[in-house]
């Protein structure tokens, strides 16, 4: 059940990686980032089929789209200066709250 949980969450990091290349990619004009974003994008994929065997889609959908925002939101609040009201923050920590909670109470959670 570990490796299930570090696939997911290598499926999250390189969703995240592929998000935050879209802005630096210009609308799939520069290369380099474009190819990476598409690398990154493909291996979280690729990672998922190996976790949506062991867990139920649901939870997986739930925690791979709520960290991956919660991800994005930060990073974008850091590299890309977006700003992030008070309702914001507490949005995005109601998602980890439901993160948990979803992972907690599932049957197949450690």
């Amino acid at each position: 059940m570990v490796k299930t949980y570090i696939f997911l969450f290598g499926a999250i990091f390189c969703e995240v990686a592929g998000t935050m290349l879209l802005p630096v990619s210009q609308n799939f004009t520069k290369l380099i980032p474009t190819v990476a974003l598409a690398i990154f994008y493909l291996t979280a994929f690729y990672l998922l089929t190996f976790v949506v065997n062991k867990l139920p889609i649901a939870i997986v959908y739930a925690t791979w789209s709520g960290l991956g925002i919660f991800t994005i939101a930060i990073l974008g609040y850091i590299f890309f200066k977006q700003s992030l009201t008070w309702q914001a923050i507490l949005g995005l920590f109601l998602i980890i709250i439901g993160v948990i909670l979803v992972n907690s109470f599932s049957k197949t959670a450690f």
